[in-house]
């Protein structure tokens, strides 16, 4: 069985999924845009579920 390691990552304009293996080469990486909210100016806001379904769908 492979090992390997994967790796979740929350930013500001996208989610990310990273998977390494044991010497940490990256094997596969994907990326999904999130949709940003500006209440007012100087504020940014995210929709919660878009987190979660994005970082779903990233690590797929």
């Amino acid at each position: 069985m492979r090992r390997v390691v994967l790796a979740l990552d929350q930013g500001t304009t996208s989610s990310r999924a990273l998977v390494f293996d044991e010497a940490g080469n990256v094997l596969a990486s994907a990326q999904r845009e999130l949709t940003q909210h500006y209440p007012q100016p100087g504020w940014v806001e995210h929709d919660a579920l878009e987190n979660w379904w994005t970082q779903c769908a990233s690590a797929v």
